[in-house]
C-alpha cells in the first residue's frame, strides 16, 4: 500500500516499482495514465504529481500530456466552500481544488 510509505522518497521508490511493472506488460505504443494530486504536510507543499512523473519518465515512458483537472464544485463540497476553509485554517491543511492526470506512451 503506497498510501502508507514512511516517506516521500519510499514512497517515490515503491511507485518506481510500479512503473517497472507495468512497463513489463504494456505493449509497445501504448498508453499509461497517472491520476494524482499533490500533498500537504507539515506547511509544506508536495508536488507529488510532478515528482511521481519524474519517475515515469526515467523509466522510459514520453510524457505526451498533462490535464489539471479542477473539482472545487463537486457534489461533496456543494454549498460547503466556507465550512472547508475553516476546517483547513483549524486544522492546519490545504483544501486542494485539483488534480492531475498525467498521459505517457511507452515508445520503445
Amino acid at each position: 500500500d503506497l498510501s502508507n510509505a514512511p516517506s516521500i522518497e519510499k514512497f517515490l521508490n515503491m511507485f518506481g516499482k510500479v512503473v517497472d511493472n507495468t512497463y513489463e506488460i504494456l505493449d509497445k505504443e501504448r498508453y499509461f495514465t497517472l491520476v494524482i494530486g499533490d500533498k500537504y504536510s507539515k506547511g509544506e507543499w508536495i508536488p507529488l504529481g510532478f515528482l511521481t512523473m519524474q519517475e515515469v519518465l526515467k523509466r522510459g515512458y514520453t510524457l505526451k500530456s498533462i490535464i489539471v483537472k479542477n473539482f472545487e464544485e463537486t457534489k461533496g463540497k456543494m454549498n460547503q466552500k466556507e465550512l472547508w476553509r475553516y476546517r483547513a485554517l483549524v486544522g492546519g491543511f490545504y483544501v486542494f481544488k485539483h488534480e492531475y492526470i498525467f498521459l505517457f506512451k511507452k515508445i520503445n
